[in-house]
C-alpha cells in the first residue's frame, strides 16, 4: 500500500463555512513516523495547495510541530493549513490555545466556534526593486499603468516572502491570466511563495488573488500567510496607525469565496489572521 492509503488524511476548507468555498487543505494529525519523501508524496497525491503534517506533539501542553508541503515542495509556513489543523485538533481535544512549532517559528493559535486565530511571526516589508516589478508585470501580462500608486509594490514577510502588487481596478484583478512558467521562474529567482495581488475596495477592505505556480497550483483561493504579510505591509506603509481590522475577500473569481480577517497594530510586529474551517465530505 502507498503512504496515502495507510495514513489518515483529513480534508478541510479554510476561511469559509462552506466546503465548496475557501481553500482546501489536507491535515495529517499523526505524522511522527513519516519521512520527507512520504509527506511530499501524500501532498502531491492530495493535490491541494498545501497539506499540513503534525510530526511531533505534546497534547498536555497543546504544543505541536507542524510541517507543510505543497504538491512540489515543503513550505515554511502556510496560513490556511494552520487554521485547518487547529480546527481539526480542536474537534478532537476541545477549543483553546495551541502553539505550532513551524519552520518559520512559533505560531500561537486560538480556537473556538469552528474557527481559529493565528498569530504570525514578526512581519516585515520592504519596497520591491524595479527589476522585480518589471519581471512580474511581464509574467502577469500587466502594464505599469495597472498598478495603484497609493499602494507601492513591496516584498512582505510573515513566515514567507510574498510580492504585494496592488491594482487600480477590480476588473484588472478579475481578469487574471498569467504566464505560469514565466511567473514561476520569477518567483523562484526571488524566493517568493506567492504574488499577493490586491484591489482596495474601502479603507480597510480588500480583494485579493494569489498565484502559486511554485507550488504547482495556478492560484490559492485563500492565503493566510500572505494575509499576515499584507498586514505587516500596511503597517510599514503607515496605512495602519492604530489597532485595525482589515478584511480580505479572496477566491471569488475562481468560484471559492473566502473571508480573511487580519488584525494589525502599529506597535506590534506580529499580525493576527482569523478564519473558519469546515470538513470536506469524503466519499
Amino acid at each position: 500500500m502507498t503512504a496515502l492509503n495507510t495514513v489518515g488524511v483529513l480534508r478541510y476548507s479554510a476561511f469559509t463555512t462552506d466546503p465548496s468555498g475557501g481553500n482546501p487543505a489536507g491535515v495529517v494529525l499523526d505524522a511522527e513516523t513519516l519521512g520527507d519523501d512520504e509527506m511530499l508524496s501524500i501532498a502531491a497525491r492530495i493535490g491541494y495547495s498545501e497539506t499540513a503534517f503534525v510530526t511531533a506533539r505534546d497534547d498536555a501542553a497543546r504544543s505541536y510541530r507542524l510541517r507543510y508541503f505543497s504538491p512540489r515542495a515543503e513550505v515554511a509556513f502556510c496560513g490556511h493549513a494552520t487554521v485547518a489543523t487547529a480546527v481539526a485538533l480542536a474537534e478532537h481535544a476541545g477549543d483553546g490555545e495551541l502553539v505550532f512549532d513551524t519552520r518559520a517559528g512559533a505560531v500561537p493559535v486560538a480556537t473556538g466556534s469552528g474557527g481559529a486565530t493565528l498569530t504570525s511571526v514578526p512581519a516585515r516589508s520592504r519596497p520591491a526593486d524595479r527589476t522585480q516589478i518589471e519581471q512580474t508585470l511581464d509574467a502577469l501580462r500587466w502594464a505599469e499603468g495597472d498598478l495603484d500608486p497609493a499602494l507601492p509594490a513591496h516584498v512582505a514577510f510573515a513566515g514567507n516572502d510574498h510580492l504585494v502588487l496592488a491594482t487600480r481596478t477590480r476588473e484588472r484583478l478579475a481578469a487574471l491570466d498569467y504566464d505560469f512558467a514565466a511567473l514561476e521562474a520569477v518567483m523562484r529567482r526571488h524566493g517568493w511563495t506567492t504574488v499577493h495581488l490586491v484591489w482596495r475596495e474601502g479603507a480597510f477592505d480588500f480583494h485579493a488573488r494569489d498565484p502559486f505556480p511554485v507550488g504547482g497550483v495556478v492560484e490559492d483561493p485563500a492565503t493566510g500567510a500572505a494575509a499576515a504579510a499584507f498586514g505587516g505591509y500596511l503597517r510599514s506603509l503607515g496605512v495602519v496607525t492604530e489597532p485595525t481590522r482589515v478584511r480580505i475577500r479572496q477566491g471569488e473569481d475562481m468560484g471559492r469565496p473566502s473571508d480573511l480577517l487580519v488584525e494589525v497594530s502599529a506597535d506590534d510586529p506580529r499580525v493576527r489572521v482569523t478564519g473558519q474551517a469546515v470538513r470536506i465530505p469524503q466519499e
